[in-house]
């Protein structure tokens, strides 16, 4: 399958964007033809850094390398280096009514969080995403259950497209984690775990040991002992669960088991353990690509370079449809 997704640079990814997008990623691409894309043109749509934008989009270029993604596999590069993104997302808004754009829960939630930042951007969001999937025929984009409505209104985009002006593109199915879609917080387990906020919430990808074990043994847990799996009745021990088990390869049940007899204390001491020792290679790898900046630039020029000739070839066949002259 032709799979696409991307991530925007605004730091250090936590274990959440891991599990539920990077590490389905990672087994994608061996069978498939995927296309990994930094969304930078996303991340503009909310409070930045210009200075800051450019020193984070090289440093997801290597979070993504480091947590394992092959360049000889998949096509990786920044979003703003293919024109045709935003020449897309252009003539999809044409097609795209504006109640949709306004219904859409993320634009709620962002101009609510960022009053003073409300901009056609943002409200245009969808319609770039959707250019971002579309423009390389996607067939199946993987994502966070957060994301899950975006590529809904692509395939609407796509069905809409593809009745007025004949079959072009494909109606992109959601590719969810059959497990750990959502990781939540440490602090407030009931909601989605997020580096935006206090960061005792969650864990990054590449945490020091020390704050690994700070965060985990002060994590919100459950009244009552018993370690079990009951996410209405115990949402945070639930959490550690998912996170224990998606790192171990363990079943929930077998984890169950092999902490009936103990206390929470010492089911965080094992848990600690575990993301020390399996986010150590993250640790290592990332040190060493932030080390050769020039080979990370090289991977992205590369990618851009196969992406281009895709979005070029949608594009010539986009225009020609819709009666603009090439």
């Amino acid at each position: 399958m032709k799979i696409f997704s991307g991530i925007r640079p605004t730091g250090e990814l936590h274990i959440g964007n891991y599990l539920g997008a990077i590490k389905q990623w990672f087994a994608l691409q061996e069978n498939n033809e995927c296309i990994f894309c930094i969304v930078d043109l996303h991340a503009i749509t909310t409070p930045y850094s210009p200075k800051e934008l450019q020193r984070t989009i090289l440093e997801t270029a290597a979070i993504y390398l480091a947590a394992g993604l092959d360049p000889e596999k998949s096509i990786i590069f920044i979003q703003s280096n293919i024109k045709e993104h935003t020449e897309l997302a252009w003539l999809l808004g044409t097609i795209t009514p504006l109640g949709e754009l306004k219904r859409m829960t993320q634009f709620k939630e962002k101009t609510k969080k960022h009053p003073e930042y409300i901009n056609a951007g943002l409200l245009n969001y969808p319609i770039l995403m959707a250019a971002d999937i579309l423009l390389y025929k996607t067939e199946a984009v993987p994502v966070g259950k957060d994301q899950k409505q975006h590529v809904e209104i692509t395939r609407d985009i796509a069905r809409r497209f593809n009745k007025k002006f004949g079959k072009t593109f494909e109606e992109p199915q959601v590719l969810l984690s059959k497990f750990g879609q959502k990781i939540m917080s440490l602090q407030e387990p009931r909601k989605k775990m997020s580096k935006s906020d206090n960061p005792k919430n969650y864990i990054s990808l590449f945490e020091e040991p020390k704050k690994i074990k700070e965060k985990i043994m002060a994590a919100i847990t459950d009244p009552g002992k018993k370690i079990e799996y009951n996410r209405k009745r115990k949402p945070g021990i639930s959490n550690l669960l998912t996170i224990y088990s998606l790192f171990s390869g363990q079943s929930i049940k077998e984890i169950e088991k092999e902490f009936k007899e103990k206390n929470y204390e010492m089911f965080k001491k094992s848990l600690t353990a575990l993301l020390t020792n399996s986010l150590f290679p993250f640790r290592r790898k990332r040190k060493e690509l932030l080390s050769r900046e020039v080979y990370v630039r090289e991977t992205l020029k590369k990618g851009a370079k196969k992406a281009e000739i895709a979005a070029q070839f949608t594009m010539q066949e986009v225009r020609k449809k819709m009666g603009l002259i090439s």
